[in-house]
């Protein structure tokens, strides 16, 4: 299991390619320089008309996948 803190500051256009089809992952750097490569679903349900702001905390089980995806402020 690891945990992933990452800040997220996008514009409501530059949320709009989350919904493009074939954006199915986004490539995000974590705040202890990891890259962590991130279903682009679970970043739609924070898009709001600002777009998306805030820090977010991931964690991932045994097999890298998503476990818990939250907005942590």
């Amino acid at each position: 299991m690891a945990t992933f803190f990452f800040s997220i500051n996008l514009s409501y256009p530059e949320c709009e390619n989350l919904y493009m089809p074939g954006n199915n992952s986004v490539l995000i750097q974590s705040e202890s320089g990891e890259r962590v490569r991130l279903p682009s679903s679970n970043l739609r349900p924070f898009v709001t008309r600002m777009g998306i702001r805030g820090r977010f905390r991931l964690i991932t089980d045994m097999d890298n996948k998503v476990s818990s995806f939250e907005k942590v402020s």
